[in-house]
């Protein structure tokens, strides 16, 4: 069974820093494209970033210089480090991950992150 479990999220203000993790249990991350993905309240989900199975990293435009995605194939995990955050920022992130050769997908339970001004 696979399960990808973030964990990290909270309450911090404007300007401050989370780092998130995500880890993952029955798929080995290494072949996989792992994301990270947030919904806010009333609006759909989006991307935020990307780390491909070899390492290639992109990120929405919102958060382009401010997060950081990264992975650990030992660990087994993809970390996203978010500094300057914003109110706007405010969300319940996901981890997913996808098969390049299939795109078969997997999503975590999400994890809150709360901004405050």
């Amino acid at each position: 069974q696979v399960q990808l479990v973030e964990s990290g999220g909270g309450l911090v203000q404007s300007g401050g820093s989370l780092r998130l993790s995500c880890g993952a249990s029955g798929i080995t991350i290494s072949k996989y494209h792992m994301n990270w993905f947030r919904q806010a309240q009333g609006n759909q989900r989006e991307f935020v970033a990307t780390i491909t199975n070899d390492a290639v990293a992109n990120y929405a435009v919102a958060v382009r210089g401010r997060f950081t995605i990264s992975r650990d194939n030992l660990k087994n995990t993809v970390d996203l480090q978010m500094n300057s955050l914003r109110p706007e920022d405010t969300a319940v992130y996901y981890c997913n991950a996808v098969y390049p050769s299939t795109a078969r997908m997997y999503w975590g339970q999400g994890t809150q992150v709360t901004v405050s001004t």
